[in-house]
């Protein structure tokens, strides 16, 4: 039996890279950390976090990218408690949802009691009035359609539409899916954005009768747990997360480096070499000719017993084109750019919050695909603006870019007013406009899009084939905190094991 002390030592022997400062990569960092190893993670950009970012409009801090995660698995939350921040933890507001540009009726609130927008009662009053009276008939012959009894629909939009129509697939579900995974609902897979329901359909005979079974399951479930939303957030935004990570990692010695892209990865025996632009200060000796105020950057190689590729699919790939043979000529998967537009209005008309916390809309109605009405959703962010209002407008999705994309921050500003606008129905003079602030990613392309499961295993099974090798992030694991924790976790601790005792 191999002693704990020689496990330590041999530890201690390793050097990790860690490509990426995203919370994947911060979380791979830790992992590693933790036993000893040395680490040093390289982000390309001049802060770490990824598509979670921080932002200040008129002295008011709020969340520019991701601003929730999902409870679901309980994994953030056992983080959270890991880092000492748990108590930080705080609920939305209950107030729900509207859903803007439904024909003949304008805005509506989001029926309750679906799921994925699917309704458990077509005839309910606030699911009949988005799809009128001859939407509810349509969706009712689902009832006494007969059930799919060999193989099962992987279609979500096919699964509604035949089941319900196309008013329910167009009206309730669509602004959920694009709204929620940026992607239309005939690309999104039934088994994974909702396991159990084509059983449940099958069992019960009805979709209708499925959604309404699943969502008496869930509340069981919930019954017998601790009470709570199905997201949370942080009380000072999810950047708190962040900024307790890298308190965590300094503590553990581990060298963070911003600004720092890599410019490539090669094997050197059984280790790595990676090279990588380190910045430098014009007034250092060894800086090469630059103007006074510019910052310039060489190449410099670090040396590596393993390596964690924590980027993007595109950069990932590119990275790893020469050391794993099938990126080389893998397409990329369709990743929706997406800009949200962050928005501080002094605009009383919007106490009373007037569309509860945010707003969906039917795809093509509008060119945002969705707001939040921050200061209605997260009591801190109400008591950090103080009688002002912040608002998020999301543009792009999946085959869509967004509508901001070609505007300068000026227009992408007064678009995402005009759009506050129309969404909230209110009007919003350009005066009340106090400050903005602009955020563009790349979202990778969700775990419960058809056929995403099927290349993500096998990306994962051509990069673990490569000794000292791990790739960790949303594209490999799904969008949202909820899988990227646990994935991080898992294929690290793969990484590590193979370290020490291989």
């Amino acid at each position: 039996m191999t002693e704990p002390s020689e496990l330590a030592a041999r530890a201690a022997e390793k050097h990790v890279v860690v490509i990426g400062g995203g919370i994947g990569g911060l979380i791979a960092a830790r992992e590693c950390a933790k036993v000893g190893m040395r680490v040093t993670v390289l982000e390309a950009s001049d802060a770490v976090g990824g598509a979670i970012r921080r932002a200040e409009l008129d002295g008011v801090a709020v969340d520019a990218g991701a601003e929730s995660f999902a409870t679901r698995g309980g994994h953030v939350r056992a983080l959270l408690a890991e880092l000492g921040i748990d108590d930080r933890i705080v609920a939305p507001a209950p107030g729900g949802a509207w859903l803007a540009g439904v024909p003949g009726v304008g805005a509506a609130p989001l029926p309750a009691g679906g799921l994925l927008g699917i309704p458990a009662n077509p005839f309910q009053d606030d699911v009949r009035r988005i799809i009128g009276w001859s939407g509810a008939w349509r969706a009712y012959l689902d009832r006494v359609r007969p059930p799919l009894t060999i193989g099962h629909e992987h279609s979500l939009g096919k699964l509604v539409s035949t089941r319900m129509g196309d008013k329910v697939r167009d009206r309730l579900v669509a602004p959920v899916t694009t709204g929620v995974y940026s992607a239309s609902p005939a690309d999104i897979d039934v088994d994974i954005a909702a396991p159990g329901l084509n059983a449940a359909l099958t069992r019960t005979g009805s979709l209708s009768g499925a959604v309404s079974a699943l969502r008496d399951q869930g509340a069981a479930r919930a019954a017998e747990k601790k009470p709570g939303a199905a997201v949370e957030g942080l009380d000072g935004g999810m950047t708190v997360l962040v900024d307790a990570l890298l308190a965590d990692l300094e503590s553990f010695r581990v060298e963070v480096r911003t600004a720092s892209s890599v410019r490539a990865i090669t094997r050197d025996g059984d280790g790595w070499i990676v090279v990588a632009d380190a910045p430098i200060d014009p007034a250092d000796e060894i800086a090469p000719e630059a103007s006074d105020d510019e910052v310039v950057a060489v190449a410099e190689e670090w040396q590596a017993d393993a390596v964690v590729v924590a980027v993007d699919e595109r950069t990932a790939r590119a990275l790893l084109a020469g050391v794993v043979p099938s990126f080389a000529s893998a397409a990329d998967a369709p990743a929706p750019e997406i800009e949200i537009v962050t928005l501080l209005l002094d605009a009383p008309a919007l106490d009373a919050a007037p569309r509860g916390t945010g707003v969906l809309t039917v795809p093509g109605s509008h060119v945002a695909k969705a707001l939040t009405h921050s200061t209605a959703k997260w009591e801190w962010v109400r008591e950090a603006a103080g009688d002002r209002h912040v608002v998020r407008v999301s543009f792009g999705a999946q085959g869509e870019p967004a509508a901001t994309a070609t505007l300068d921050d000026h227009a992408a500003a007064a678009l995402a007013l005009r759009e506050a606008s129309a969404l909230l129905g209110v009007d919003l003079a350009p005066s009340a406009l106090v400050a903005a602030h602009r955020a563009r990613y790349v979202q990778a392309q969700p775990a419960s899009v058809i056929g995403s499961a099927e290349r993500r295993s096998a990306a994962r099974a051509a990069v673990q084939a490569v000794p000292g090798l791990a790739a960790v992030g949303a594209w490999l694991a799904g969008t949202g905190l909820a899988q990227v924790i646990p994935d991080a976790t898992d294929e690290t601790d793969r990484l590590r094991r193979t370290l020490i005792w291989e």
